[in-house]
């Protein structure tokens, strides 16, 4: 109705004095009616001057579509509207996350003596407007069901929210402590904004400051520290962090660059973008940050999308049907890159090597600590049997070889029961895995990729630790020589194939789990209304996990038919090369006679075989390859560099 009174009803004119655009329009109007239309519309929109955060609903009218296709579009004409790219995203449904009220009302059933304390830290994230507007105003507490009650409550993470986070405190609070100005301000990015359509129809003054673009703005809800209890409810009197990702990302180049949260979150375009519809001579703004805010829990997001009435969410279908699109494409598209190569092979064994690269600015995966990722690793004959696997999904989504109390970070499998599975594993005071938040005391596992750059002596590295295992693995984070910071993580899989000739391919997926079946198991066990509520809609959803990222090998050519167990008799190998005579290398062999010579690209696709009577190997093109030199004695392979 806002964008109907406002471009059905009268007519803005542009007055120029002096060759400038008058600092305010004068709005001309055709009749008497249309003034007392618009008189009412101000009313009905201008926010109560005792009310610190406007809705989002109150933004829309100039943020939202704009019906003339004028303010919000590219260049290409796509609409890029602000409220209706936010209003499906899990920001803006925060506090109506039907996981989140069921996972509260678990802990609150666990510990109630601690409930008003537990819910208060829950909807400071969760329900941040209504939360601080609350302890504001003198309340001890905000409840879950203070923040049923409280429209900007369940407005999320909504517009206000960031907007008007001040640049006193940026970065240095967390936990849910979030320094709001309360002054009738909203903060933008950019210069000498045009202030009368707020001010008349808000009653927000819109403000410019650089601290807008800064990481500092999502610090207060993106790392989080817990005081957890024991199992009789009572204080530890320590402290653990459940969540980092901003401390994650100060430890990681993108910190010491100054690539913000906002870079990846909010994607800039560079075209000026008009930001605001109803007035024709505005000019755009760049850069213009999409509010896309994807993240990588599609799950929920299918969820919420499927109850969109009974979670009484306002957006549609087709938001939600774009949020989700765009958050498979963060998956896969900018969080790994995976390379797959041959790195050894024998008579009896193939070992392959899986390198994978964290591509965000910070842990992968992140955040709330149920989120996991693992890799399903298979190894096919010529004929499309499995000759090995590792990490397969069973129908029940566990992950085959998934350990009872936790599956231990590998950097070499070599069993089908063994499985790589990046998460971190939350354990109480006694040592036990647990999904009950307030009894989380220390990690017994934290083998999630770092980003690149995290290393060990950074100060803030004591909220992200690397736990378990990975800490001693030698490719975890590591680069070539030896220095962290690298990002990635090498797993060996190593096959036996003592029966099988031919060729064999090799095939490493890379899946993404929001809630895993295990994290789910213990809240299920217990009921309330909200535990039930969620149960309803999560068993009628679409749980599978999203493939991030696959690489696959062919063409491998594996002889485990040789007889593997002739004694070594001592022999030598030695390659001589001449990179300038067309690529040749010479094999010189002693105390054996050469039988054959198999030329392997680096990636392990199989080139070529010679006989042994020709040590002359000659190399097709640059590059690195691997030889299998097969003797009387027994089979080596060496790398050469042409």
């Amino acid at each position: 109705m806002y964008r109907q009174l406002l471009f059905g009803s009268f007519v803005i004119a542009v007055v120029f004095w002096g060759g400038s655009v008058h600092q305010k329009p004068v709005i001309f109007f055709h009749s008497e009616s249309e003034r007392a239309e618009l008189r009412a519309m101000r009313e009905l929109l201008l926010i109560d001057s005792t009310v610190i955060f406007p809705t989002a609903l109150a933004c829309s009218g100039c943020h939202g579509f704009d019906n003339n296709g004028y303010a919000m579009v590219d260049g290409d004409g796509n609409d890029v509207n602000i409220h209706d790219d936010w209003r499906a995203t899990m920001m803006a449904n925060s506090a109506k996350d039907p996981f989140w009220r069921a996972k509260v009302s678990h802990e609150i059933l666990l510990y109630p003596a601690h409930s008003l304390d537990i819910q208060t830290k829950c909807t400071s994230c969760h329900a941040p407007n209504g939360h601080y507007t609350a302890l504001f105003r003198g309340q001890q507490h905000y409840t879950m069901a203070d923040m049923l009650a409280d429209s900007i409550g369940l407005d999320g993470v909504t517009c206000s929210t960031c907007h008007k986070i001040s640049s006193e405190n940026l970065a240095t609070t967390f936990s849910g402590e979030i320094s709001f100005d309360t002054n009738r301000v909203v903060y933008g990015p950019y210069p000498q904004p045009f202030n009368p359509p707020m001010q008349d129809f808000v009653g927000f003054n819109p403000v410019f400051s650089e601290h807008i673009g800064d990481a500092g703005i999502c610090a207060p809800c993106h790392t989080l520290v817990t005081h957890p209890f024991n199992y009789e409810g009572e204080l530890t009197g320590t402290s653990f962090v459940e969540q980092a990702t901003y401390h994650e990302w100060l430890n990681s180049n993108f910190g010491t660059q100054n690539i913000t949260c906002q870079e990846c979150h909010m994607p800039r375009l560079k075209e000026p973008i008009v930001i605001s519809s109803n007035y024709l001579f505005l000019d755009g703004r760049s850069p213009f940050g999409l509010h896309e805010l994807v993240g990588a829990n599609t799950a929920m997001l299918k969820l919420m999308k499927d109850n969109r009435q009974a979670l009484d969410i306002d957006a549609e279908a087709e938001h939600f049907d774009e949020t989700i699109e765009k958050t498979f494409q963060m998956l896969q598209q900018k969080s790994l890159n995976l390379n797959l190569t041959l790195e050894s092979l024998d008579n009896d064994s193939v070992t392959f090597a899986l390198k994978l690269t964290n591509k965000a600015g910070h842990k992968f995966p992140s955040g709330y600590p149920s989120r996991r990722a693992f890799v399903s690793f298979v190894l096919l004959s010529e004929q499309g049997d499995t000759l090995f696997q590792s990490g397969i999904l069973q129908p029940d989504l566990e992950v085959t070889g998934n350990d009872p109390q936790f599956e231990p970070h590998h950097n070499v499998i070599n069993d089908p029961g063994q499985a790589q599975i990046y998460e971190m594993v939350v354990g109480d005071l006694n040592g036990q895995f647990t999904t009950v938040l307030e009894r989380g005391y220390s990690s017994l596992k934290d083998n999630r990729l770092p980003p690149a750059g995290f290393r060990t002596t950074h100060p803030s590295y004591d909220s992200m630790l690397i736990v378990g295992h990975a800490l001693d693995d030698l490719d975890f984070n590591k680069n070539a020589g030896g220095a962290q910071g690298s990002g990635a993580d090498v797993v060996h899989y190593r096959i036996g194939i003592t029966g099988y000739q031919g060729n064999v391919s090799a095939q490493a997926t890379v899946y993404y789990q929001s809630l895993p079946p295990r994290w789910m198991a213990e809240m299920f066990s217990a009921s309330t209304p909200e535990i039930e509520t969620f149960r309803t809609m999560f068993n009628e959803s679409d749980q599978s996990p999203v493939a991030v990222g696959s690489a696959l090998l062919e063409g491998v050519f594996v002889d485990g038919a040789v007889d593997t167990h002739q004694p070594d008799r001592g022999f030598s190998i030695k390659i001589a090369s001449n990179p300038a005579v067309n690529g040749i290398s010479y094999i010189q062999v002693r105390d054996a006679t050469l039988q054959y010579v198999k030329v392997y690209a680096a990636d392990g696709k199989f080139i070529r075989r010679q006989n042994g009577s020709n040590p002359a190997v000659a190399l097709p093109r640059k590059g690195l390859y691997l030889l299998e030199i097969g003797t009387d004695k027994g089979v080596v392979v060496r790398k050469v560099v042409y």
